[in-house]
């Protein structure tokens, strides 16, 4: 029974071979147009013959009908080129063709037998041959359709072989048999044939099953390659490629784009109070943000750490409104478990082909423009300009002298008193680095500073005007501090800061008159590093002071993070001493650190109301112009000699002058 369900489900077109069946179809629509030709031709050959002999209703009254029929299916199965068909209606139609492929096939077979009893055996014997021709080509014809094949055969053949087999003449009989056996062998050969065939579809499906399987793995590997694994946002690869092939294409053309790169600010705390795991949660947080703002012209990847970057594909003049949305978006409170939390954006946006044509440069300039936000514009969008374009030029004039200048010759220390209050004494000077070109002329140290920083030559120079500091220092009379500022990477090296202590060694000059500024910005990039980095100079004996105290995200949270000795209130809060604000934030840092026993060095006194102000509040180490500029040391020293003043103000240590305990010890 298993057997006979199986034969009927092949009879009926098995329709769990979808692929075979589409490819039976494909192979039928060349074939069977071919079948009904040689019907047609044979069949009115037959007439022909008998068209003298055999009645007009024979030859035709019934051929031109069903010659009709036979047409009118060529021409559909002709037609059906044209088409490509799913394998359901593959299915059907071959399950179509089984049906009418029998139909006419008894049809012609009655009609060719009821010309047999007309005509001699000439005539007759064209009946059967006509009979064997085409019944051996239409099963040919039906090879990749063994379903009408067979059908096509046992409606034939055994109505043929049973026709002859009456007649009682051996040469009919004879040739019945052979039609027969001659049917079964050709069948016998197309099943053969047709197996191959399926096993031919099903590798042939097979391998295209597996080369779309490398295909979606490949383009999945190639997405996951650039793809961000922590906000699924494109990466750093992507925007690179992207940016390079967008550039191929607008080549040549008058179209325009822009770069833009968003960094965000006050990640840095977030990240170091609460651990990275959250700082992991909130990147998460704003790049599914990001991959919502449903912008137009606008993709958006993320470069790396807190750094995103954005292809503005629209008008470019509506490119920094794009940007400023972008920050904020970002800059909207963060709920992060019970935690709300809140970081700012910046952004810096540059035109191609304004900015650059190359992929380097124009990511370069959106940098710098992102750069200057973050120093001047913090939270807004900057766009580059011919002003940073000629700012770019200078810093790279000025990047060009340093690596050739002279340090020795060229940079020189000035020193800006520390001045005791009330008593108005110098106690220290604070040294500073003033830098003359030959070509460039004088150059400011906000200026040469952070260039020589980006250029890698810091240390070289910071251990050079440390080195000629210290002598410098050791020249004055009197008990002096000397205090020197470190760069973030000065801070971070351990090479530098053993190369520092080194050179106080060698000047024999006691490690507690030295104090090294830093500022919170020096540190906040590597923490670790720079707190181990500190620690060695503090117990070294050194001084440690943090500057610009009051500007920063978190400056009282470094008082107990580091080893600090002193702080310094930025020159901004004396400004505006007299707003009762500011006021009171002074006094009250001045408080902190008379109960915390550390020294506080109040900078940027200009005016006598200021300093008025900052006596009333017991201030008792200031700096700033009203009591000098910083000097060079040529003109110290000699004031110095003279009478051991400086400024007008008599030197900590000298006749005239107590000495004063300007750091503990």
């Amino acid at each position: 029974m298993e057997k006979i369900r199986a034969f009927l489900r092949w009879m009926m077109i098995d329709p769990r071979h979808p692929e075979i069946a589409q490819a039976q179809y494909n192979e039928l629509k060349t074939q069977i147009p071919s079948l009904y030709a040689l019907l047609m031709v044979n069949a009115v050959a037959v007439a022909y013959t008998h068209f003298d002999i055999a009645p007009t209703y024979l030859t035709v009254g019934i051929l031109a009908p069903i010659l009709l029929i036979t047409t009118f299916r060529m021409v559909a199965w002709i037609r059906a080129r044209k088409v490509d068909p799913t394998p359901q209606e593959a299915i059907s139609k071959m399950r179509q063709t089984v049906i009418l492929g029998s139909l006419v096939s008894v049809i012609y077979i009655a009609w060719s037998l009821s010309l047999d009893g007309y005509g001699g055996p000439a005539e007759r014997g064209h009946v059967a041959l006509f009979i064997a021709i085409t019944v051996i080509g239409c099963i040919f014809c039906l090879m990749h359709l063994p379903q009408a094949a067979l059908m096509v055969m046992v409606i034939v053949t055994i109505p043929y072989l049973v026709h002859y087999l009456g007649q009682n003449q051996d040469v009919y009989i004879a040739i019945g048999l052979n039609i027969f056996l001659v049917c079964l062998v050709v069948l016998q050969v197309l099943l053969n044939g047709y197996r191959g065939f399926c096993k031919l579809i099903e590798s042939q499906s097979d391998l295209a099953a597996k080369q779309k399987e490398t295909e979606r793995l490949n383009a999945e590997n190639s997405k996951l390659a650039q793809t961000d694994a922590l906000t699924d946002l494109p990466n750093r690869r992507y925007f690179f490629n992207r940016l390079e092939a967008l550039i191929s294409e607008v080549e040549g053309t008058d179209r325009q784009f822009a770069v833009g790169v968003v960094d965000l600010d006050r990640f840095k705390p977030i990240n170091d109070t609460y651990g990275h795991q959250l700082g992991d949660q909130l990147l998460m947080e704003v790049g599914s943000r990001l991959k919502s703002l449903g912008l137009p012209n606008v993709e958006i990847c993320r470069l790396g750490g807190d750094e995103f970057g954005f292809l503005y594909l629209g008008d470019i003049y509506e490119a920094a409104s794009t940007g400023q949305s972008i920050c904020e978006l970002i800059s909207r409170p963060y709920r992060i478990g019970e935690l709300q939390v809140s970081v700012g954006a910046s952004c810096g946006i540059a035109f191609y082909p304004d900015a650059g044509t190359s992929a380097h440069v124009l990511f370069d300039r959106s940098d710098y423009a992102l750069y200057n936000s973050k120093t001047s514009l913090r939270g807004r969008t900057t766009v580059y300009s011919a002003e940073h374009e000629a700012r770019i030029r200078s810093e790279r004039a000025i990047e060009a002298a340093l690596q050739s200048a002279d340090l020795a010759g060229e940079f020189q220390v000035y020193f800006q008193p520390v001045v005791q209050l009330p008593e108005r004494f110098v106690v220290g000077f604070e040294a500073l680095a003033r830098w003359d070109n030959p070509q460039l002329g004088r150059i400011a140290p906000d200026k040469f500073i952070p260039i020589a920083e980006r250029a890698g030559l810091i240390h070289r120079l910071t251990l050079s005007l440390f080195e000629k500091a210290v002598e410098q220092i050791k020249a004055l009379p009197g008990t002096l501090s000397l205090s020197f500022n470190l760069s973030a990477h000065d801070v971070t090296s351990a090479e530098t800061v053993a190369a520092l202590l080194e050179i106080i060694r060698r000047a024999a000059i006691d490690p507690r008159q030295i104090t090294f500024e830093i500022t919170e910005t020096s540190v906040i990039g590597s923490y670790e590093a720079a707190e181990t980095c500190l620690q060695v100079l503090r117990n070294a004996g050194v001084k440690l002071a943090l500057d610009d105290f009051g500007t920063g995200y978190s400056s009282l949270g470094y008082l107990h993070r580091l080893p600090i000795d002193c702080v310094k209130i930025d020159r901004s809060f004396v400004a505006g001493i007299k707003d009762p604000i500011a006021s009171g934030v002074v006094t009250s840092i001045v408080n902190l650190c008379r109960s915390m026993k550390m020294q506080c060095v109040v900078e940027g006194v200009e005016e006598s109301n200021q300093l008025e102000l900052l006596e009333a509040m017991h201030c008792r180490l200031v700096q700033g112009y009203h009591f000098s500029a910083p000097l060079p040391f040529e003109d110290l020293l000699a004031d110095a000699r003279e009478n051991g003043r400086v400024a007008g103000l008599p030197l900590s240590g000298t006749a005239g002058a107590s000495s004063f305990q300007f750091f503990r010890a």
